[in-house]
Parts: structure tokens; sequence; C-alpha cells
């Protein structure tokens, strides 16, 4: 009998279909700085080259040299977050003053580090570490109020202060050095009060480590010119510039950027007109090149 005379009730159920499952494969993350560096070395190569160019040919070549040891690093970038450096080393005098310690004085003269605002610091004895950790805030925001904020500022120093002996028993930072860049950033960034930028600037002038703080003014000048994207956040551009600069430029980058911005890129009315980076800067030709 030819199988379409069968009736359809005696008909042997049909074999089941195997299912064919699709595994899709996921996909990794998005990388959004390495998305940005491509993009510019697309539509906009040489750009990063001839910034640096542009600002050797104004300010030259800073050489790397510390000054300051971590934790009086880490102390005054704090005193200097949303107030003036000069203001900083004013309150930075004022803490050192107030709570004297037996430490050994170093030279008397001033200094001062490439990229920082004020006029320098003049030598003498640390800070005693200890009696600022454990004294009561509203002493430490009195001591510290020339720098401004200080009501922010003091509960700052103080965790990362008591973190820090907490963590190693001591007021020193220099183990810091020994560690990976982004680990090192980790451990600063985990105390309350200490961002990206603060940790930066502690690994990059204490230890040389290659990390590229990006403060307001590095942040104007590089939007202005185009290396960052003009709605991205602080984060994406330290994150960028890793990707932008090699190891050995992020000291040069980030003390002629920070220069450039103090001296040349002003918030309001920028002297664009002596700026060696105009004929490539999108604030002075939206479609520069």
């Amino acid at each position: 009998m030819a199988e379409d005379t069968v009736p359809p009730e005696k008909r042997p159920p049909a074999p089941a279909r195997r299912s064919r499952v699709v595994r899709r494969r996921k996909r990794k993350p998005a990388d959004p700085a390495l998305a940005w560096a491509r993009r510019l070395a697309r539509y906009r190569p040489g750009l990063v080259d001839d910034t640096r160019a542009a600002m050797r040919a104004m300010y030259g070549v800073p050489v790397w040299q510390r000054v300051h040891d971590p934790t009086s690093e880490l102390v005054l970038t704090i005193l200097s977050q949303n107030s003036a450096d000069i203001n900083a080393e004013k309150a930075f005098g004022a803490l050192r003053a107030h709570f004297p310690s037996q430490s050994v004085a170093t030279e008397e003269a001033k200094i001062n580090r490439p990229g920082w605002g004020g006029t320098g610091i003049k030598g003498g004895a640390l800070p005693e570490w200890s009696a600022v950790e454990q004294a009561p805030v509203e002493e430490l925001v009195d001591a510290i109020r020339p720098g401004g904020l200080a009501p922010q500022k003091a509960p700052r120093i103080q965790a990362s202060l008591r973190a820090l002996r907490e963590a190693r028993g001591d007021y020193s930072l220099e183990f810091l050095g020994d560690l990976p860049p982004m680990e090192a950033v980790a451990w600063l960034t985990a105390i309350a009060g200490i961002g990206r930028k603060t940790a930066s600037v502690v690994l990059l002038f204490c230890f040389g480590t290659p990390l590229m703080p990006v403060d307001r003014h590095v942040e104007r000048v590089a939007k202005r010119i185009g290396l960052v994207p003009p709605k991205g956040d602080l984060l994406l551009a330290h994150d960028i510039f890793l990707r932008l600069l090699d190891p050995g430029q992020m000291h040069e980058g980030h003390v002629n950027l920070i220069t450039h911005g103090r001296q040349t890129c002003h918030a309001r009315k920028p002297a664009c007109h002596r700026c060696a980076i105009a004929p490539r800067c999108r604030y002075v030709t939206t479609k520069a090149p």
C-alpha cells in the first residue's frame, strides 16, 4: 500500500526534530578609551605628536625629580582640591606649625615641582602625622582653614592617615612604588575622598609611575584640542591618556598640558593668538584637522 493511501491516524509518528541550539559567544565589553584612541588615529592622525611638539616648543621638556615624600604629596594634593595651590601651601604650612614633629628638617629653600601652581614650600620638619590623625576633627579644620573647604578636607586627611596606619603600621606610602600602577591606584582610591586624579599625582610625582593626572586645566586643554571627547568624564579622560601616551611621556604630558592651561589656554579668554597648537585645535576651528 502506498504511503499516501494510509489514513493519517494509522501513520507512524514522525521522528522528533532535534532543536538546534545556537550558542552565541559573549562579546567582550567595549573599551571606550581604546575606541577613542583608534578614532583619533584614523580621523586626526598625528594629533598627539603635534600636541607634544607644540607644548615642547612653548614650555620645553620638564625633568622628573621627586620633591615631596609621598605622604606629604598626598596631603598637599588633598589640600589643593578645588582650591588654588598657593592656598594649599598656606594650609600645609599651618598644619606643620600646629602639629610639629621631631623629624629632621629639610633644606630651607622653597621647593616646588613642575606643574604646581604655588610659589613653593619652604623646607622644614614634616607634620607629626599621628597627631594629625588623632586630633579632634574640629582642631584639624581650624589648622588647615587657610586652604579652603577645610570641613571637607580634614576628614579626608584623617581617613587617609588612618587607613595607612591600619594597613601598614606607620604613615609611609613608600610601598606604593613597588606595586603595579593600577594596583597602586586601587589601593589609594579605596580610601574615602581619594580619587583617580589625586592617586595619579602622588604616584607620578613621587615614584615616576606612568600615570596621567587629569585636573581641570588638563581636562580643559585636552577637550578644546580634541584629545578627549567633549562630553567625556574625568575617569574616561584618565584612561584615554593611558592609550594615547607611552609610559615615558606621562610626566611631560601632564606638566606641559597643565602649564598650558595655567599660562595660555585660560578658562576665560584663552590666548589662542600665541598658542602653538592652535592650527589643530577644535576650540579655534571646529573642523580643525
